[in-house]
């Protein structure tokens, strides 16, 4: 008899094929302490040398198998892994407490996690944690002398199970055998979730006990449109999977037609469906998308990973990257968002014990200006290249949002007294994800010429629930009707002004709260390259005006069920 297992259907599509486990090894430490310091210095560099060819290998097969982008987290990792001070700061552990190299690691790796995993949800950060571990778990392994199951061991089409699935795993696959994913672990916006929708990988995340359910050798259907996993199926559940999987490909074929198209509802209302990018080298997925413009550029990925802050001239080559990369369309960046974590683009920031709500992204450039006035002459210098917003994030009063746009009238002048061209058309806007901003977004949309809703974090704050904390992210709810009466409420304050608005959170992209933010008025969605063209599809099979009975119910309904409910009802399209 089969067995269903629920979990997030974190990539679209259907697979049917054999389950392969990838399991964790034990690597439990035994011995804490040791009386030879000079030995265990020793092999803790040993470690560090097996660690670095290993992921030499791994990224060289990652760049010739599965492009820049796949390989990019690899290449991270072992720039980190050769960062001096990391291995100062353990050999320090070891020689001041008299511990084994492992002991010392432990310590070192829990200490950094732990301020990692009190960051703010930015998929790029959250993706760093998971590097960082994975290296740390590699250099464990040749400690403790244990072999790591690799993905690098499959020679057959088959799907990975998993607790979860790091950068380093997925570096290796194997595209012809990898036929889909299921993780105990994962959300929509965790770094695997996302590669899974570059490669293509129908993936169902957050199972919670999948490897414990699923055998080696089991046949697996994943069905990563509804979020499926159905273990050992019977003929008849294979055969209507397989017929599935043959509608899926003939609908993908279909979406493929709306890349040169406009993106307009049945009643004529014109929308913006823009991408996500994180780095330059998303620019290559990003022509095959279908993407309208760029909604969300994360500048951090110039920081992140870095021994210092990055300069001037870099900037401005990996932002006119953007500009020149999209024929005119719309590029919105997002200056820095980063904080709570010392180490990351060179800068030296205080310990916190709540990094959520602390001093972080235009906090931080505001109280430091010599870190955001180089990245604003940067975009300035780059706006002449085409089409540019500039977005500041984590705007929580309006005079944070005025003080901002006085550093970039000021580097703005200075560059004209120096006789550098700048474009006179730039758009300056803020991220909307603060409660408080979301109150007073009348206001707000005065001065902005744009807002962009980032779900994500709005919905965190809204509920005070971190959503990666699994006792509580039951209370990540996108479809509450008391996100969609703040959502509703800054697109009736921009829309008042003649401002427009767009949202860049995973929000954007889920096709059950499309018909809702298109009946609320909301101008442009942003999203990850992988839903452009579904979403497209979907918003040019609708008519906004037919809409409106819809919205006017869900934002009276009291839950999300309740919400999700109607909009199946209404849509019967979008289940």
């Amino acid at each position: 008899m089969s067995q269903l297992l629920h979990g997030i259907a974190a990539s679209s599509g259907i697979a049917i094929a054999p389950a392969f486990l990838l399991v964790g090894s034990d690597l439990s430490i035994k011995q804490k302490h040791s009386d030879d310091e000079n030995h265990e210095v020793a092999r803790l560099h040993d470690s560090f040398v097996l660690t670095q060819k290993e992921l030499t290998a791994i990224s060289q097969h990652a760049h010739q198998s599965l492009g820049a982008r796949a390989a990019a987290v690899v290449d991270a990792q072992l720039k980190m892994l050769n960062d001096y001070p990391l291995q100062q700061e353990v050999e320090t552990q070891i020689t001041n407490n008299h511990e084994t190299a492992e002991y010392a690691l432990q310590q070192v790796a829990d200490e950094q996690m732990n301020l990692l995993s009190r960051l703010n949800d930015n998929d790029y950060l959250h993706s760093r944690a998971t590097a960082i571990q994975d290296v740390y778990k590699r250099m464990l392994a040749h400690l403790l002398k244990v072999k790591l199951p690799t993905p690098a061991d499959l020679n057959h089409r088959a799907i990975f199970v998993a607790k979860n699935i790091t950068p380093t795993d997925m570096a290796q696959f194997d595209r012809r055998f990898v036929a889909g994913l299921v993780t105990n672990e994962g959300g929509r916006t965790s770094h695997f979730t996302i590669m899974s929708k570059t490669l293509s990988l129908p993936a169902v995340v957050g199972t919670g006990n999948a490897t414990d359910q699923i055998h080696d050798g089991d046949l697996v259907i994943v069905d990563g449109i509804h979020g499926k996993v159905i273990v050992r199926p019977t003929d008849g559940e294979v055969d209507h999977y397989q017929r599935m999987a043959g509608e899926f490909a003939r609908e993908q074929a279909a979406w493929g037609a709306l890349r040169n198209e406009q993106t307009v509802s049945t009643d004529g209302r014109h929308f913006q469906v823009v991408a996500n990018v994180g780095t330059t080298a998303d620019m290559t997925d990003y022509q095959q998308s279908g993407a309208e413009g760029i909604g969300l550029v994360r500048s951090e990925f110039l920081y992140v990973n870095q021994s210092k802050l990055p300069t001037e001239e870099q900037q401005l080559q990996a932002y006119k990257r953007f500009l020149t990369g999209v024929h005119e369309q719309r590029v919105v960046v997002r200056t820095m968002d980063i904080g709570g974590d010392k180490q990351i683009g060179g800068l030296s920031l205080p310990h916190e014990d709540n990094p959520f709500l602390g001093f972080r992204a235009i906090r931080i450039g505001l109280a430091r200006p010599e870190t955001l006035r180089p990245q604003l002459r940067a975009l300035l210098r780059a706006s002449v290249y085409g089409r540019l917003a500039i977005m500041f994030p984590m705007i929580a009063t309006v005079e944070e949002f005025k003080r901002a746009r006085e550093i970039l009238d000021e580097e703005k002048r200075k560059l004209r007294e120096e006789n550098v061209p700048v474009a006179s058309n730039i758009e300056v806007g803020m991220m909307l994800e603060i409660p408080s901003a979301a109150v007073m977004a009348d206001v707000f949309a005065r001065d902005v010429d744009f807002f962009s809703i980032g779900s994500n974090d709005l919905i965190q704050y809204l509920f005070a629930a971190d959503r990666g904390n699994r006792n509580v992210s039951y209370l990540y709810q996108e479809l509450h009707p008391a996100v969609l009466r703040t959502v509703k409420k800054v697109i009736d304050a921009a829309h008042a002004e003649g401002k427009w608005v767009s949202m860049c959170g995973e929000m954007a992209s889920n096709p059950l709260a499309t018909p809702l933010l298109m009946g609320m008025g909301l101008d442009e969605f942003s999203m990850n390259g992988s839903s452009i063209l579904h979403i497209r599809s979907l918003i040019n099979s609708l008519n906004t005006r037919q809409l409106q009975p819809l919205i006017h119910k869900a934002l009276r309904a009291s839950s999300a069920q309740e919400v999700q409910q109607l909009v199946k009802r209404y849509v019967p399209k979008v289940d």
